[in-house]
């Protein structure tokens, strides 16, 4: 059993109803009266629909035990992703309902950790970092600095991030996939 005020971002507990929801942000309120609450947006892993809610801080939930493997992305087909497990070749489907942050960050046959809870496959983990193209941009300015206000980019899987005025399209990038941001050139 875990409280709610221990709950933070990545985290899947078990609901009294047996939803299995994942932490996508959480907070401490502390409103002028009052006592104190947890303010929480969260996701129903199962239904890929997110929600915010509150709870008090002593509110104990069952914590999920998530099992990762690893994995490749092969591709996508309509609304479904196929992944493959890179030990046994097993082949997996998602929904891509479930997982369309993950697959800003993911081109074909990339290395990823699959998610499980128990024998279900609940979601996807991509790496710390990852290189993307730069596929569209406004031209680059002559003189331009490091420290310029920026602009944005459109990446080779859709991902649009803002970067600094001296990058051009065909570069290839490192975007830090917790925040969606440009860390460097490759």
């Amino acid at each position: 059993m875990i409280e709610a005020s221990k709950l933070k971002a990545g985290m899947t507990f078990e609901t009294a109803d047996g939803k299995l929801i994942k932490v996508l942000e959480a907070s401490h309120h502390k409103p002028g009266k009052g006592n104190t609450v947890m303010r929480m947006k969260l996701r129903d892993v199962r239904s890929g629909s997110t929600f915010d809610t509150t709870y008090r801080p002593e509110e104990k939930f069952e914590q999920a035990i998530i099992e990762t493997r690893p994995a490749q992305y092969l591709y996508q087909m309509d609304d479904t992703a196929f992944f493959m497990d890179t030990d046994n070749y097993e082949q997996y489907e998602i929904p891509v309902a479930n997982i369309e942050e993950e697959l800003k960050y993911i081109l074909e046959n990339s290395e990823v950790k699959i998610q499980f809870y128990g024998t279900e496959v609940i979601g996807v983990t991509v790496p710390t970092t990852v290189e993307l193209v730069v596929v569209e941009t406004q031209p680059s300015i002559k003189g331009a600095t490091v420290t310029g206000s920026g602009k944005p980019a459109t990446l080779e899987t859709g991902l649009v991030v803002h970067v600094p005025d001296f990058i051009e399209a065909g570069q290839k990038l490192i975007i830090n996939t917790a925040e969606g941001t440009y860390v460097s050139r490759a």
